[in-house]
């Protein structure tokens, strides 16, 4: 595992302030990091992924705000620049993704092609 000097992605506030909420439940599993990543699949070709897991041999390690976040070095060609936010509004509610690298999105948000 490397660490990045430079974070791939960036955390708006709203995402920080929500990602640590979830963090200090009772029941977090303080071994697993934040994956910010993608898998095929979804309305545009490829989706993202951002969930909490173990790191692997493949990953790169950064830190946001105290927030530690793992992503597998094949990904970030598709998520270097990407922001998150949370979103936490009555209609809509979650983790939005604004990637500059997406050639198209679909009306889900968490959908895109390059």
């Amino acid at each position: 595992m490397e660490t990045a000097t430079i974070t791939p992605v960036k955390l708006t506030s709203g995402a920080i302030s929500e990602l640590k909420r979830l963090m200090n439940e009772p029941d977090f599993d303080h071994t697993q990091r934040l994956r910010v990543g993608v898998k095929g699949g979804g309305c545009s070709g490829m989706t993202y992924v951002l969930g909490f897991d173990q790191p692997t041999e493949e990953d790169e390690t950064f830190e946001i705000e105290g927030i530690s976040c793992i992503m597998n070095k094949s990904h970030q060609l598709y998520l270097y620049g990407m922001e998150v936010d949370w979103q936490g509004g009555l209609n809509s509610r979650g983790f939005t993704f604004s990637n500059p690298n997406a050639s198209s999105t679909c009306g889900c948000g968490t959908s895109f092609a390059v």
